[in-house]
Formats: C-alpha cells, sequence, structure tokens
C-alpha cells in the first residue's frame, strides 16, 4: 500500500490546491514592452542611466528667450498633451507601471510622433521630479519655449507685404487665456502675440492646449518692458490701440484697426495698467448689449481681431 502510494504522489500533473495557476501561466501577456522598459536589457539600464541625470542636471538658463522646461504630470495630463501636440522631449514611465489604456495610448502617441525619448524610472526618481505630485507612473517634459523678440513680428509682417497685426496682453496670468489669443490671433490673420517677461502667462503646456495647435504657427514675443516695447512699436509706425470699459471710442469706429496696429488687452479684473493706458493711441470698448461688465482677454481679443480683419479684406 505504501509502495502504491508513492507512485501516485510521482504521478505528473496539476495537484490538489493549484487554484488553477498551470492554466493561469498559459495565458497572453500582451505585446512585449520596448527595450527601454525591459529589465536588465542594455537599453533599460541607459534609459535609467540618462533618467537619474536628467533629474539631477540643473535646468540651463537663458538669455531671456526662453522660457523654463515644464512637467506634464499624471495619466490624464499626458495623453491630453500628447493629443493636442504639445512639444515634448521625454516621456518617463515608472517601472513596474500598472498598464491600463491611458498608458498605452500614451506609448502609442509618443511611437506616432517620434522624436519623443521614451525613458523607465523607479518611482522615488519620478516623485523627486514632480516635487512629490500624484504623478501616476507618467511625466512628460515640455521644453522650454523659444520666444520671438516683439520687434520680430512686425519685421516678419513687413517682409510679407503686409501691416502688422499684434496684440500685447497686460496683466494677463492665465496661461489658457493666452492659448485662446495666439487662437484667434492665428485665425484672423494676427502676425503675433506680446507678453510681458514678469507677472504674466507664459507658453507653457495649458497654454499649447488651448491654442489646439496655433500656437505651432503663430509667435509669442516676451517683451522685458511692455511699455517701452509699444513706444518702439509706435516710433515703427504702428497704431497702439487699448481695450478699456471706459473707451472714448467704440471698436467698429476705429478705422486705425485697418492698418499697422497693436492691440492691446488687459486682465478681465483690472484692464489695462496706468502707463500702458497712456502709452495707447486709442482706448476703445466693445458695446456690450447685455449688460455684462467685462470679457475675459481670449474673447475681447477675438472681438477686435474679427474687426481689424473685416477691414482688412
Amino acid at each position: 500500500m505504501a509502495a502504491n502510494n508513492r507512485r501516485m504522489s510521482g504521478k505528473k500533473g496539476a495537484q490538489v490546491g493549484s487554484g488553477g495557476q498551470r492554466r493561469r501561466g498559459l495565458e497572453g501577456k500582451g505585446p512585449t514592452p520596448p527595450a527601454e522598459m525591459r529589465k536588465g536589457h542594455k537599453k533599460n539600464r541607459i534609459a535609467n542611466a540618462k533618467a537619474k541625470q536628467a533629474v539631477r542636471r540643473p535646468a540651463p538658463r537663458g538669455r531671456g528667450g526662453k522660457g523654463t522646461s515644464e512637467m506634464v504630470v499624471g495619466r490624464n495630463p499626458v495623453v491630453e498633451a500628447l493629443r493636442e501636440g504639445v512639444p515634448a522631449t521625454t516621456l518617463y514611465v515608472q517601472q513596474f507601471i500598472d498598464n491600463d489604456e491611458r498608458v498605452r495610448e500614451a506609448l502609442q502617441l509618443v511611437a506616432d510622433r517620434g522624436g519623443i525619448h521614451l525613458m523607465e524610472a523607479p518611482r522615488p526618481e519620478l516623485d523627486r521630479m514632480t516635487n512629490g505630485l500624484n504623478h501616476q507612473g507618467l511625466v512628460l517634459q515640455v521644453p522650454p519655449y523659444e520666444y520671438a523678440h516683439p520687434e520680430d513680428l512686425a519685421a516678419a509682417a513687413y517682409d510679407e507685404g503686409e501691416d502688422p497685426l499684434i496684440v500685447a496682453l497686460d496683466g494677463v496670468t492665465d496661461p489658457r487665456n493666452l492659448g485662446a489669443v495666439v487662437r484667434s490671433a492665428s485665425a484672423f490673420g494676427g502676425h503675433g502675440v506680446v507678453v510681458p517677461e514678469r507677472r504674466a502667462a507664459g507658453m507653457t503646456a495649458g497654454a499649447w492646449k488651448t491654442s489646439a495647435g496655433a500656437a505651432a504657427r503663430t509667435p509669442v514675443a516676451r517683451a522685458a518692458n511692455l511699455t517701452r516695447a509699444l513706444e518702439a512699436y509706435k516710433k515703427a509706425g504702428l497704431v497702439v490701440v487699448g481695450l478699456a470699459a471706459d473707451g472714448e471710442a467704440e471698436v467698429g469706429d476705429l478705422e486705425a484697426l485697418g492698418g499697422p496696429v497693436v492691440i492691446v488687452v488687459g486682465s478681465e479684473g483690472k484692464g489695462l495698467s496706468r502707463l500702458v493706458g497712456e502709452t495707447c493711441d486709442f482706448r476703445v470698448r466693445i458695446p456690450m448689449p447685455g449688460g455684462a461688465e467685462s470679457l475675459n482677454a481670449g474673447v475681447a481679443a477675438g472681438v477686435v481681431l474679427y474687426e481689424a480683419a473685416r477691414r482688412r479684406a
């Protein structure tokens, strides 16, 4: 009987209590991940080393012509940024990440676009990169934006044989408003947007997304001093038109919009600053029969740009 039991115990096959492990072992594990994400692979080790170097390397300092690099953090924000064509240099993916539809889409978008490095990094490295934000295993690095010089916008228009149509923003701090203005400028034939260097919205990933791709076609310039930049435009023959709720004339009555012009839009709450308002050749208002007190920068700029485009048609 004992010998019989020994023969039975050596019998091949699933053992009692295995829980179907052998059956699960036969199931597919999905597509093979890229070499950069396979632990132990040479490219994986190189990617990890580069990720650590990128974290420790300080951001380069420009001479005022560039913004600062930015990190888009989280699965939904990263996927949305990639869908909208936001410029990016590197997608960092956490080691042993839970692979869901957003992760797969992010990897596919990076592969389709090309030119974006794919690097795997341990979670502690991503935590350091994002200052402890909830990155969910995905971090997209956006390069510094290459700002134009304010004088370049007018020069480019004249080179094309056109009267410059430029929008300047005074005290607008929401990147989404900046993106909306860039989109309107592109739609109505504007030659660019000028923002102050300080206390103003810059071309962040949020501005890129709101511009819906227009930021790739319409340059944004940064001025160290907006008042001086407007004075330089006036010397170059441009008329400076400021939007103000108490403007002396209505937008539809201003013939100057048909020529070389800079449209200055202030913040929704404070409007134009004192020095900028004094620099303007004209201060105009947008009639609002509905009784609204003000419009946000993106909407206000769109109304005036439409009027300027109508006069130039």
